[in-house]
């Protein structure tokens, strides 16, 4: 999928946002989306992506392209280094970087790599990248990876929902 980084974003900002997140948990996420062991994650690593998530949160929450462009902008004028390809010693195929080396610390990664992403699909799709579920118990940030209409839910299990509790309340 070749926007994978996009999602694996909104996967980690809906962990780095709950209470309480433990080492274990961003671990999975990030194992979920292709990263190897040993990951290397300390809480002190979890601590530093807990505090760019907001900023991350807040393009998903963004309510225009104009709005989301902007502040990926902003993202990426802080904290982006030039382009660069990586397979990390062999480990991964070929792919662009804009973190500082591949050693970076996890919080660099998370932030650039997910700005890097979400611009990509933004510029692509021409139209914002994602956005936080509609369903007032959920609220959880997705990538909007589909083409046709721009998604409202994060998940079919919450659309599904939604549409139940509409009815119930015409009924």
């Amino acid at each position: 999928m070749p926007f994978e980084g996009a999602q694996r974003a909104a996967d980690l900002v809906a962990v780095l946002l709950r209470e309480p997140v433990g080492t274990e948990n961003v671990a999975a996420v990030l194992l979920d989306h292709g990263e190897k062991e040993p990951l290397g994650l300390g809480d002190a690593d979890v601590a530093a992506m807990r505090k760019v998530a907001p900023e991350l949160h807040a393009v998903f929450a963004a309510t225009s392209v104009e709005q989301a462009a902007g502040l990926l902008n902003d993202l990426l004028a802080r904290y982006a280094h030039p382009p660069r390809l990586t397979t990390h010693g062999g480990e991964h195929e070929w792919h662009v970087h804009v973190d500082s080396r591949d050693d970076a610390p996890w919080a660099e990664w998370l932030v650039t790599s997910s700005a890097h992403a979400l611009a990509l699909l933004l510029a692509q799709r021409q139209r914002q990248p994602g956005g936080l579920c509609a369903s007032a118990a959920c609220g959880r940030p997705f990538a909007d990876l589909g083409g046709g209409s721009p998604r409202r839910y994060c998940s079919e299990r919450c659309a599904t929902r939604e549409r139940v509790a509409a009815h119930r309340r015409k009924g």
